[in-house]
């Protein structure tokens, strides 16, 4: 019970701008794509040169005495010490929480002698706002007869899912050998600099019998890409669906996605928070949600939520308000308010669904970059042509505060159902938040606007 309450209030802060709750961002930072030429990217969103993580967790499940299993940390990298009284209580109520993100889908468990192996992450959101990132592998241990999973854990606060599944794949290598052998390759990459976007680190790791391996780590050029797969959301949902629960963010309503497996769920998730860029979703965000912890559907604040399929009918009989309830085993939507359709202005909507059609229609084969270049690239210039112009809407003064001037921003727009569209947008969360930098950072260009 203290975990989740310890959970309920962390996946929660308030808004600086009017109040609201928000919680979590989606896992990249909201920056200031609009200003200047259309399309433009900004600036990176994590630097180079921090730790890739804090530490490595090992989590394993442990009988109980009533025959249940139960998730315990039995191994952690570094250890943690001489912290602050306050930092390392902190750092106990997060230890606390992460094997039930790492086991989600209850206690009921079975060894077993076969087990594929998944990849999965989650989201921790501290008090403060700040979060942290969990990449889990999990895999069944090397050895004879039935055995139990367990998951292997890197907890950091960058966001780049591609170079922590390349690190898990190196750790699960390890484990077949020995866990003796994960040590000295987690010791070679928490001395090692994270890399600029498009840059490459080289890290030495000895294995018995194998000898000195050296393993290149390289960072995506596209820094807010690289924690996204869109070709997930791609296979499991038609661009139309897309186009929903789009529009159902973009008004920061309550979204639950269901599937069974929980890389399925946390890839989809992210995808849909990172359609939102430049812009953040900044609500309750879990893209993997414990069995402990399903009564967030009954928050009355917007949320974004994976939940496994098996779950469902408890789902269906908490006392939800309006949600739309994405199945993306079948495809489709369980449940909606019933006016996604006519949310987006029809124009900008048959462009993006144009762009997602020729894409699912090219023959070409994209890689996972191109893809993600291709989609991001529909949705940002969704945003473009909608609020583009901002930034000419920024009045300053002498000593360098900017204030938005709604009213004419919204009078700008020639369009009578884009302007009813954006006089909603500019009430939501995501749209203060990312107006609140603007004001606070005046970029000497601005004539560009």
């Amino acid at each position: 019970a203290s975990i989740g309450n310890f959970f309920r209030r962390s996946v929660r802060r308030t808004g600086s701008r009017g109040g609201k709750e928000e919680a979590s961002a989606a896992e990249n930072n909201s920056s200031r794509v609009l200003q200047g030429k259309p399309g433009e990217r900004s600036s990176v969103l994590y630097s180079a040169g921090q730790f890739f993580f804090e530490y490595l967790v090992v989590v394993s499940l442990k009988k109980t005495p009533d025959g249940r299993y139960e998730p315990k940390i039995t191994y952690q990298f570094p250890k943690r010490e001489n912290m602050l009284k306050g930092q390392k209580e902190e750092e106990e109520r997060l230890l606390q929480a992460i094997p039930l993100f790492c086991f989600p889908d209850g206690n009921n468990w079975v060894p077993v002698t076969d087990f594929t192996s998944e990849t999965f992450s989650f989201v921790l959101t501290n008090v403060d706002g700040s979060r942290k990132i969990g990449y889990c592998r999990r895999l069944l241990p090397s050895g004879r007869g039935v055995r139990l999973p367990e998951v292997f854990c890197i907890i950091s606060c960058l966001g780049c899912f591609g170079l922590f599944s390349k690190i898990l794949d190196e750790v699960e290598k390890r484990r077949q050998i020995s866990m003796a052998v994960i040590y000295p390759f987690m010791q070679g990459l928490r001395e090692s600099p994270f890399p600029a976007p498009g840059k490459t680190v080289t890290i030495k790791s000895f294995i018995p019998e194998s000898g000195t391996e050296l393993i290149e780590l390289t960072r995506p050029v596209d820094a807010h890409l690289e924690h996204v797969e869109f070709q997930a959301l791609l296979q499991r949902l038609s661009p139309h669906l897309i186009l929903h629960i789009f529009a159902s963010a973009v008004l920061e309503r309550r979204l639950i996605f269901l599937a069974e497996e929980l890389s399925v769920l946390s890839q989809c998730i992210h995808a849909v928070a990172a359609l939102l860029y430049p812009f953040t979703w900044a609500h309750t965000y879990i893209p993997v949600v414990p069995e402990c912890l399903l009564d967030t559907v009954c928050c009355p604040t917007p949320f974004m939520v994976g939940i496994q399929m098996r779950y469902l009918e408890q789902v269906l009989d908490q006392p939800m308000e309006e949600a739309l309830i994405v199945d993306l085993c079948e495809g489709k939507i369980l449940r909606s308010v019933g006016d996604e359709e006519e949310i987006l202005p029809i124009k900008l909507q048959n462009e993006m669904l144009t762009s997602l059609d020729r894409h699912n229609n090219n023959n070409n084969v994209h890689t996972a970059e191109q893809v993600n270049a291709l989609v991001s690239e529909a949705f940002v210039q969704f945003f473009v042509r909608l609020v583009g112009h901002y930034a000419s809407h920024i009045k300053w003064s002498k000593n360098g505060s900017g204030t938005f001037q709604e009213r004419a921003f919204c009078k700008a727009i020639a369009s009578k159902t884009t302007r009813k569209f954006v006089k909603k947008f500019v009430k939501t969360n995501m749209f203060s938040l990312f107006i609140e930098e603007a004001e606070k950072s005046r970029i000497p260009q601005e004539g560009n606007g």
